[in-house]
This record gives C-alpha cells, sequence and structure tokens, in this order.
C-alpha cells in the first residue's frame, strides 16, 4: 500500500486538488446563486457561442501549426494534416482521459508509432510548450501590473510571483538545451511564435465576445493580461489537467481586477472550458485514421 501511494502521490495530490477547486467553484455558485449563473449563460446568443466556437478551433489549428513547423524545421517529414491529428488527438487525451500522462504523451506515442525520429518529436514537444510559454509572457504585464496594483504588494504577493517566475525559469533552463536545434533555425523559431500569438489572438477575442455578450465591457488588453495570468497560476501542477483551477484564477481575477460580478466571471470561465472540451472531441474522429496509419506502419516494418 505504501509502495502503490509512493508511486501514485502526484496523482493523488493533483486529484484532491481538482476535487478541491472543483468543491470552491460549486461553494462560488451557491455564494453567488445558481440563478445568476444561469440567467448569465441565457444571454448569451447562440450566434456568439458559434463565433467562440469558430474561433477556438481557429487557436487550435494554430498551436497544431506551430507543433508542424518545428517538426518539419527539426527534418521530421510529416504532413500538416497528420500534425494536427495528433495535435486533436492530444487535445481529447487531455480532456477526456484526465490522468499523469497528458497530451503531450499521446502525441509522442502516436508520432513514433508513425516511425518519426523520437528524438526530435521529443524535443519539439518541449520546445512547443516553450514557445507556448514565451508567447505569454508579452501579455503577462498588462495582467500582473493591474493585479499588484488591486491586490496590494504584500509579502504574499511578491512570494506568489517569486515563485512563479522561479518556477518557469526552471523549466527554461531544463527545456533549452534539448531543442538547439530550432535555436539555429531563427527562422522557425520566429514562425512559431507567430503562431503562438494567433492562438493567444483568437483566445482572447473569444473572452471578449463572450464578456460584450453579457452586457459587459473589460478592454481587451485586460483580458489578454489577466488570461496570461491565469495561463501561468494554472501551470502549477496542482490538479489535473488544470480543472478547477483555471476557472477558480478566471473568475477571481476578472471579478477583483475587471470588475465583473462573480456569477458573470465564473459563467467565462465555464464557457470558455466548455468551448476548448467541445473543440478537443474533433480529436476523437481523428484516432480511427492515426490508428489505421499506424497499424499500416508495422505491417511494413514486420514484413
Amino acid at each position: 500500500m505504501t509502495e502503490w501511494f509512493g508511486t501514485n502521490r502526484r496523482l493523488l495530490l493533483r486529484l484532491l486538488g481538482t476535487i478541491l477547486a472543483i468543491a470552491l467553484i460549486f461553494l462560488l455558485l451557491r455564494e453567488g446563486g445558481w440563478n445568476e449563473v444561469w440567467n448569465a449563460l441565457r444571454q448569451i446568443s447562440l450566434t456568439r457561442i458559434l463565433l467562440g466556437l469558430l474561433l477556438v478551433i481557429i487557436s487550435r489549428l494554430c498551436v497544431s501549426a506551430r507543433w508542424y513547423i518545428l517538426l518539419r524545421s527539426g527534418n521530421v517529414k510529416i504532413s500538416f494534416w497528420r500534425s494536427t491529428a495528433l495535435t486533436f488527438t492530444g487535445l481529447f487525451a487531455n480532456n477526456f482521459l484526465p490522468t499523469t500522462i497528458g497530451g503531450d504523451v499521446v502525441r509522442l506515442a502516436g508520432a513514433m508509432q508513425l516511425g518519426y525520429d523520437r528524438a526530435v518529436c521529443l524535443a519539439s514537444i518541449a520546445a512547443d510548450r516553450l514557445i507556448g510559454a514565451l508567447g505569454m509572457l508579452f501579455t503577462l504585464p498588462l495582467g500582473l501590473i493591474p493585479a499588484l496594483h488591486n491586490l496590494g504588494h504584500g509579502a504574499v504577493q511578491a512570494m506568489a510571483f517569486s515563485a512563479l517566475v522561479g518556477r518557469y525559469n526552471r523549466f527554461v533552463r531544463r527545456t533549452l538545451g534539448t531543442f538547439s536545434i530550432w535555436l539555429k533555425q531563427p527562422g522557425a523559431m520566429l514562425a512559431a511564435l507567430g503562431c503562438t500569438w494567433g492562438h493567444m489572438l483568437c483566445t482572447f477575442l473569444t473572452l471578449y465576445i463572450l464578456i460584450e455578450g453579457l452586457g459587459r465591457h473589460v478592454d481587451f488588453w485586460l483580458i489578454a493580461g489577466l488570461w496570461s495570468l491565469s495561463y501561468f497560476v494554472t501551470l502549477v501542477p496542482i490538479s489535473i489537467n488544470g480543472y478547477g483551477v483555471q476557472e477558480l484564477s478566471l473568475t477571481f481575477l476578472f471579478s477583483t481586477i475587471a470588475g465583473l460580478s462573480t456569477a458573470v466571471s465564473l459563467t467565462v470561465a465555464v464557457v470558455i472550458r466548455a468551448l476548448y472540451i467541445s473543440v478537443s472531441v474533433i480529436g476523437a474522429f481523428y484516432l480511427p485514421g492515426i490508428t489505421a496509419a499506424m497499424d499500416t506502419h508495422d505491417g511494413v516494418e514486420n514484413s
């Protein structure tokens, strides 16, 4: 029993964090009023939901294009369709198979089964993650500065920010040596960063459209900053795939910094999570094609 707990300690802690975060969300719903949240949901028109869904799809295609660029520049002869299929399959695994494995391992396993170079694929996934975080750093000050101004400059905020920066610095140092391939190809790095910015723009626009649909207004750049701040908070491994933590952090930031009500903030957080989950279902449709390609590759190797 002790050995099992030691092996699964991280998963259990993340599961506990997820349950606690979701419990806090239900507490917010009870205090804020279920009716208020339901009424807020009803204010968002179907047109805005569909437009948000389209923007999320485009953002995910940008993420797929980012990984495709990194793979191709690493001499991995993969098609854009196949990299997109693997990306959406990974997203599907993230949302519907929430374990410590995650979508990155699914992407890597699929790429290896399809015969692509393991070392380059592994490095490309690390680079993909890092470039995603790097893109968010550009808009982080837009949320961090008003957050520090509104919440004060006390020791708690300073320690939290220090821990966040320290974690990111450790991440950079740990992964920087894994993608020397792309450091020699600044064009590919810039193109991948451009895809990140495309993904970010679509995400920020989705939030803006949802908030406007609720009859509220928040400056676009403040939305960008608060989402980026929430993104880095979600990187802290205290829940499974950020479930609950993202919703709580967005609700707190939008209600405290942007001046939205708790009900409206929570509604926006839940709706954008629902949009991301809905889009990731596309990965289920790619699974048969990926599986068939894997079987074909295995058959060629065994013949």
